[in-house]
């Protein structure tokens, strides 16, 4: 009775070893709820692609919350893409040679410098999508402290780039040439850090600087790039015929027509029912929107529910664990403790149970 991510075991590793033999340098991310998976299960799964052969040294992590349960898991270096902030403990003395922090301020850089003068570290630049950063003024101010610090372990430059606007190259090669301009002090080979550039890019941009390593931080595309080998189920709880003007559920909802209410497993704790802003723009996707506000206010929303490929409305809100959901006259009813397909947005869902079989 629970809501089931079930994962082809063979279809999903043969991807992630492509992705891995692709993308020399992978850096896996694993954050917030490991994109349904659970973070521990995604830094094994990154052990095992080391393991196998592939070039993945670190696997980053989204904030500093995340280490404990990652790094037991996980033998090699863990990048935290949040920035490091002042009000952040530095790690216990065993983690620290493997951490490496992501500093994107001046002052913070400054503060980490002093209080530990051997930490590893990456500069962010500030990109398009101007979250977070420093200006190219910042960096060559960077750099002059860097020289003061020669303990410090400088791994490179990291770049968070925006999804959809267009081609990066050109900014891509602006930021880099800043970075180098700066004249930051590297052990070894820089590197960039950088996220959703597509192949295409990364092979640009190697071509470019060869004189620096390229290591693309992918999360969804390695995780979730192969939706085939992912299949994500309800249980059937309970069935309960209704005819028109029954009422039911926690708010005396009555039934527009005959049919049955079907509760199923999974809920607002489980994430169903929670949505997220798309971002889309489209006059399509303003449309849907439209439309599904129109169902809402008269009490009929759609739910990500499928039975037999066909996709059920809420009969109310969702509960925290359990759904309500109406199934017209003629249509087939499934029994209790019969699976239904559920579609859902995996880094806003809580799984109760993930099989991976093969």
């Amino acid at each position: 009775m629970t809501l089931t991510l079930t994962v082809d075991g063979p279809r999903w590793r043969a991807h992630l070893e492509s992705v891995a033999a692709a993308h020399p340098g992978l850096v896996p991310v694993a954050k917030g709820n490991g994109y349904g998976f659970t973070l521990g299960r995604l830094a094994r799964k990154t052990q095992w692609l080391a393991e196998r052969g592939h070039d993945v040294r670190t696997l980053a992590v989204g904030t500093y919350d995340e280490l404990p349960e990652v790094a037991r898991r996980w033998d090699g270096d863990l990048l935290v893409l949040t920035p490091w902030r002042p009000w952040v403990p530095l790690p216990e003395p065993a983690l620290a040679p493997r951490l490496v922090h992501t500093v994107s301020r001046l002052a913070d850089l400054r503060d980490l410098l002093h209080r530990d003068p051997s930490a590893r570290i990456v500069l962010e630049r500030m990109t398009s999508m101007r979250r977070h950063g420093m200006a190219a003024r910042e960096l060559w101010e960077a750099g002059d402290l860097l020289r003061k610090h020669p303990g410090a372990r400088i791994e490179g430059l990291a770049l968070h780039l925006p999804l959809g606007q267009g081609g990066h190259v050109g900014e891509v090669t602006r930021l880099v040439n800043d970075y180098v301009g700066a004249e930051i002090p590297a052990r070894g080979t820089p590197s960039v850090w950088v996220s959703h550039l597509t192949d295409a890019e990364l092979g640009t941009l190697r071509g470019q600087y060869g004189d620096f390593t390229f290591r693309p931080r992918i999360g969804t595309g390695l995780w979730l790039g192969e939706r085939g080998a992912l299949r994500v189920t309800a249980t059937v709880l309970d069935v309960h015929p209704v005819e028109r003007g029954d009422a039911f559920g926690y708010r005396g909802r009555t039934a527009p027509k005959s049919g049955h209410v079907l509760v199923v497993s999974g809920g607002t704790a489980h994430g169903i029912g929670l949505e997220a802003p798309t971002g889309e723009q489209s006059i399509k996707a303003r449309a849907a929107t439209l439309a599904r506000g129109g169902l809402d206010a008269v009490g009929f929303v759609r739910s990500p529910y499928s039975i037999d490929g066909k996709q059920r409305l809420f009969a109310e809100p969702p509960h925290m664990q359990a759904s309500m959901l109406f199934v017209p006259h003629g249509a087939r009813v499934p029994e209790v403790g019969e699976d239904v397909d559920v579609r859902v947005r995996y880094t806003a869902t809580a799984f109760d149970r993930v099989e991976i079989t093969g």
